[in-house]
């Protein structure tokens, strides 16, 4: 990545910085799927220069990257951004410095709790099947093991731009969790239309992280 576009958010004291990633996140989003370059991949990535800060974990820069200046001038972020001037500061587009430190900022899968109850139930019924015991006595066993659906990831509440052009009444939100990793070499590669690396087999693209 050899250019960036950063974005500051700017919450009020009616606009809570956690509600404004909400609407920022979502216009980057379809300004990505816009330019993506297949059907579920974007060559222009983004990063979070202030990822893991207090208060909200994602702090309140989102940055923008690309190989070429030409990517991040057709993507257009002052007008996907143009409704909220009040809340964003988009700076111009400038050169990566040299040497910057490489990260992978990548989308982590967290069972929610139904998703979790119902594996579960599926587990315990095959286990009673299997072992002659009751599908209560099975769960209660599995219990030990069960996976909690919290985690200390930050994330952001999404809506599927996929679903909501084919179900307009049922795009229904969900968080986008949001792990960074860091990385020694760099891997080159394509990003989600999310902006987040994407892998090749165990490999993460690489953003330069500074």
């Amino acid at each position: 990545m050899n250019y960036y576009q950063d974005i500051t958010l700017l919450p009020d004291a009616d606009i809570a910085l956690g509600f404004l990633w909400q609407k920022i996140y979502q216009q980057v989003h379809i300004a990505l799927v816009e330019q993506k370059v297949d059907a579920q991949h974007s060559a222009i990535a983004v990063s979070f220069p202030t990822y893991g800060s207090k208060g909200f974990p994602l702090g309140n820069k989102l940055r923008v990257l690309a190989k070429e200046k030409e990517q991040l001038e057709a993507l257009n972020l002052a007008g996907f951004l143009s409704r909220f001037e009040d809340y964003t500061h988009l700076k111009s587009i400038q050169p990566v410095p040299e040497g910057a430190p490489l990260v992978a900022f990548v989308r982590k899968n967290i069972k929610g709790q139904a998703r979790i109850e119902k594996d579960m139930q599926a587990k315990a019924e095959l286990w009673a099947k299997k072992s002659g015991q009751s599908i209560a006595d099975c769960l209660k066993q599995l219990e030990k093991t069960k996976p909690k659906a919290e985690s200390k990831a930050p994330f952001i509440w999404m809506e599927s731009q996929e679903t909501k052009a084919s179900n307009p009444e049922g795009a229904a939100k969900f968080p986008l969790f949001i792990e960074r990793i860091k990385i020694s070499n760099t891997q080159e590669g394509l990003f989600n239309c999310y902006g987040l690396s994407a892998f090749s087999g165990d490999k993460a693209s690489t953003v330069p992280d500074f």
